[in-house]
């Protein structure tokens, strides 16, 4: 009963959208799970200004932020079903389906701009191997979106150490995430983003994992008062179409929705680091302290990292060693 509510409820959310749409010839409805101001949110806006001026009103484009329609965790089957036509997911939440999406949740393994860059291009070694296993889940990868380094958010003091860590819950967003909590001896709560006010405001869990634009987007500090740079993993967000309606879109209409997914991928890539020191700026600004674990720390962190790649390489099989290799590479 609650599924078919779920359901129905999106259902009556997309179809007192039509009317809005009727002029257009395609209408692109895609669900994002943060605030349109969020700079996800301002990139699918850049989006829709891009698509519906070159198609001169043919295509239209709606937002349906803030998790109204669908949480995270939701929109993989919502997209690949065909529920609705578009949707932003964090690359995790592909895990289940391609457990080596989780790469870029290896602790430490994307460690500069220039590996992330490398890794994330189109059709790299890294990215070309998990868009095209994306595909098989029903959904074609649009653009991939930037979201900076995972950081931990906590209070009364920074996350300085795994000792640090131990014996605290800690929210995730992702399995491998969770498992870099386990060997430091933390115990990991797989919370949405959505969902995470919440649970740092009713102490549901002692540390969060998150991106310091999420601090931001969300106020954050108006719930924990310290920020631990650790930049452990690098968070990519998927902005995906479900497969069989963009195959179903007449050519011309294709090309004018790729051509603007380029550009958006690029200018949300290009503007990350001004977008994480705004962030860093404004946290500080609201009273957070931001702290940068010392070269001893982090020694610390990295050491106790490797059973996480280990697991990774079991759980992703060949697909896995493959990515794995290739980021290794970079």
């Amino acid at each position: 009963m609650k599924a078919f509510s779920w359901a129905l409820g999106a259902a009556v959310a997309l179809g007192l959208s039509a009317g809005s749409a009727q002029a257009a010839d395609t209408t692109l409805r895609i669900s994002l799970q943060l605030p349109l101001t969020s700079h996800l949110g301002q990139n699918l806006q850049l989006f829709k200004e891009e698509v519906e001026k070159t198609s001169n009103g043919d295509i239209a484009v709606e937002i349906y932020d803030s998790a109204q329609l669908f949480k995270d965790k939701e929109v993989p089957a919502a997209v690949g079903s065909g529920t609705i036509e578009m949707g932003v997911a964090s690359l995790t939440r592909y895990v289940g389906d391609v457990a080596a999406v989780d790469i870029f949740y290896q602790p430490f393994l994307f460690d500069t701009e220039e590996k992330v860059r490398a890794a994330v291009a189109p059709g790299s070694p890294v990215r070309g191997p998990l868009d095209e296993a994306i595909a098989e889940t029903g959904s074609t990868v649009l653009w991939w979106q930037a979201y900076g380094g995972a950081i931990m958010i906590s209070n009364g003091g920074p996350v300085k150490t795994p000792a640090d860590m131990k014996g605290k819950k800690v929210r995730v967003f992702g399995k491998t995430l969770g498992d870099f909590v386990t060997v430091a001896e933390g115990a990991p709560t797989l919370i949405s983003g959505s969902e995470q006010y919440l649970a740092y405001q009713r102490g549901t869990v002692d540390i969060g994992m998150t991106g310091v634009s999420g601090v931001k987007s969300r106020k954050l500090w108006e719930v924990m008062d310290t920020i631990t740079v650790t930049n452990n993993a690098d968070i990519e967000f998927i902005v995906v179409v479900n497969t069989d309606f963009w195959n179903g879109l007449p050519e011309e209409h294709r090309e004018i929705i790729h051509a603007a997914a380029l550009k958006a991928e690029a200018d949300v890539r290009d503007r990350m680091s001004k977008i994480e020191a705004a962030a860093y700026a404004e946290a500080e600004k609201n009273g957070m302290t931001i702290y940068t674990p010392s070269e001893d720390e982090m020694k610390a962190w990295k050491e106790v990292s490797q059973p996480v790649y280990d697991a990774y390489i079991e759980k992703s099989g060949p697909l896995g060693k493959k990515v794995m290799d290739a980021a290794q590479k970079l």
